[in-house]
């Protein structure tokens, strides 16, 4: 299992914290989840991201934020450093928004972008 690390390349607001442990609550993930954050091909803009509970494995870095454990792929990290993850619970959206400053474009739904 990968070694926890100290500072996580990402934040996640107070509200999507909030929302990820009503999440972790709700569906009775196991203590041994995380809460997988990274990126894979595809997408209108070429890239979108990861959002889930798994298992950690050995190329993950694991963070503790906010006492919920993170996982991500090491290779990842570049795609999303500094990047923001918020939840909106509105009239007009609900859900994870990503806020990155790494990405060069984004798309209309606002879970794909360009690096």
């Amino acid at each position: 299992m990968a070694a926890v690390a100290t500072l996580a390349p990402i934040s996640l607001t107070d509200r999507a914290v909030v929302e990820v442990k009503n999440i972790i609550q709700e569906k009775n993930v196991p203590d041994d989840y995380g809460l997988r954050i990274g990126v894979q091909g595809g997408g209108c803009s070429g890239m979108s991201y990861l959002l889930g509970f798994d298992k950690a494995k050995d190329a993950d870095e694991v963070y503790d934020l906010d006492g919920l454990k993170l996982i991500m792929d090491k290779k990842h990290a570049m795609y999303v450093l500094g990047m923001e993850v918020d939840f909106q619970d509105g009239l007009n959206a609900r859900g994870f928004v990503f806020n990155n400053p790494q990405a060069k474009s984004t798309c209309g739904c606002g879970s794909s972008f360009s690096a």
